[in-house]
């Protein structure tokens, strides 16, 4: 396993918003974690990229335990957050981006030739500012940014919110050729249909507890993902 969780507890202050998950995510896979706003997902994933220390449990990074570790050492050992909001510097060019994303890796100008082959659009707009992208634009940029670091671990929070469907489902066929390149995604969102049908597996948190997990063709079809998450009749597109 890349990455395993036992029985995590995350707090703010006393608001205790992820009560006791334990889930695990094997190399090579893309694993979904799913779930409505306030379901705690965001805040399972800052635990395990160390930018909310635990309040109880165990997150183990290719066998080592990272308890207490801060942010970048999670990124020095090969894990990268892309966080909601794309977080881009606006007021930075897109290659000043790209390169501040490769910052612990030695061969960051190799790998920027590699990212903008990958990213056309990227290299066309190589000397803008970042904040004058559009808003798929962006996050192709914080994508790019992430696989700047070249990890192993990739976590993705909300990478479809607020775009076009025409760029959701443009985002979802880049996170899908991670898994070509040997990167491991855990793919935090609310786009169930899209998740299942890129995902190996996944899981739905509802209050900071994980109510249902299995493989994603499975959960793509289960009643109570469509009663909860599709509404009345459950339609199925890609969003």
């Amino acid at each position: 396993m890349l990455l395993q969780v036992k029985n995590l507890r995350c707090s703010y202050g006393s608001l205790e918003v992820v009560h006791g998950i334990s889930l695990h995510v094997c190399a090579g896979e893309i694993v979904g974690l799913l779930g409505a706003n306030g379901a705690g997902k965001s805040s399972l994933l800052k635990s395990i990229i160390g930018l909310l220390p635990p309040r109880q449990g165990d997150i183990f990074i290719d066998g080592r335990p990272t308890h207490g570790q801060p942010a970048w050492r999670s990124i020095s050992n090969s894990t990268v957050l892309v966080p909601e909001g794309k977080m881009i510097f606006a007021d930075m060019t897109v290659r000043e981006n790209l390169l501040i994303g490769g910052y612990h890796n030695p061969d960051r100008n190799l790998q920027l030739d590699i990212v903008l082959d990958r990213f056309p659009r990227l290299r066309e707009r190589i000397h803008q500012l970042g904040g004058t992208l559009s808003g798929g634009e962006q996050q192709m940029l914080a994508l790019g940014r992430a696989l700047m670091a070249r990890p192993k671990l990739l976590l993705l929070d909300e990478p479809s919110l607020g775009l076009a469907p025409l760029m959701v489902r443009e985002v979802f066929g880049e996170i899908l050729k991670m898994k070509d390149l040997g990167m491991t995604v855990l793919l935090v969102e609310q786009n169930v249909i899209g998740t299942l049908q890129i995902a190996d597996r996944a899981y739905v948190m509802e209050t900071g507890e994980i109510i249902l997990e299995g493989e994603a063709a499975d959960l793509l079809y289960n009643p109570e993902i469509k009663r909860a998450y599709l509404g009345k009749g459950g339609k199925e597109v890609w969003l």
